[in-house]
């Protein structure tokens, strides 16, 4: 599953401080000239610790987490067409 946030305070769907712990494992690539490429990383574990919004600065209670597997998850249906005008 793939976790999105949304601020209950202001709306924000795309925008947030997180603090996260991560244990990964990765393939180190060095080249000849020592440079390092990190290929095949895999999180093995990972702890979120604090989720802010950047947009208004909420946190805790009021950041909502959203199921981001489907397509515009998060993202509020469209309004409805209006009457005709006469």
């Amino acid at each position: 599953m793939n976790t999105r946030y949304r601020c209950a305070g202001c709306g924000n769907l795309t925008r947030f401080d997180v603090v996260a712990t991560r244990r990964t494992r990765a393939f180190y690539h060095y080249s000849v000239g020592g440079d390092l490429v990190v290929e095949e990383e895999t999180v093995l574990e990972e702890s979120v610790e604090a989720v802010e919004c950047r947009w208004c600065g909420a946190s805790g209670a009021t950041i909502q987490t959203v199921d981001g597997s489907e397509p515009g998850a998060g993202v509020a249906p469209p309004a409805p067409p209006a009457p005709p005008a006469d």
